[in-house]
């Protein structure tokens, strides 16, 4: 039998965000919307999953339409190491602080790259810090440490 999937990649990368996007939705179904000037707690999540849901319909539609590359083999270390690196951030944001824990999940999470390069990790790490503390701590005044009380903050 001959399959009219041109792209098996695109067509599970299609379902995954179609499962997510259909999930927020529902999920957020009993919260308030409110505005888009005042948004309620439904507001993110309903929108996010709409836009996660067309994307992965688009992605449904270009895989029966595009030659793409097969899946390759299931990556267990990026999992791992991804996964890992958020549960790291969430264990460690209240103790050691938001300088802390994004670096942390920046730099465990960047590793599970094959093209991983310690100079542009922590770059990246140090510049999303720099840029987090100021956007959402000074700015939005998210009542996150900057640093926990396990440094004295």
């Amino acid at each position: 039998m001959i399959s009219a999937i041109r792209s098996t990649k695109d067509f599970w990368t299609g379902i995954i965000y179609v499962v997510f996007g259909v999930g927020a939705v529902v999920l957020a179904r009993d919260y308030g919307m409110g505005t888009a000037l005042k948004m309620g707690p439904g507001y993110f999540p309903t929108v996010l999953g709409g836009l996660l849901t067309v994307i992965g319909v688009i992605s449904l539609i270009r895989s029966f339409i595009k030659e793409g590359t097969p899946i390759s083999r299931f990556g267990l270390k990026g999992l791992v190491l991804v996964a890992g690196s958020t549960l790291a951030f969430g264990l460690l944001l209240r103790g050691a602080g938001l300088a802390v824990a994004l670096p942390v999940l920046v730099l465990v999470s960047s590793y599970a790259s094959a093209h991983f390069r310690w100079e542009r990790s922590l770059a990246l790490a140090a510049g999303l810090t720099v840029f987090c503390v100021l956007v959402f701590l000074k700015g939005l005044g998210v009542p996150l440490p900057v640093l926990g009380s396990w440094f004295g903050g």
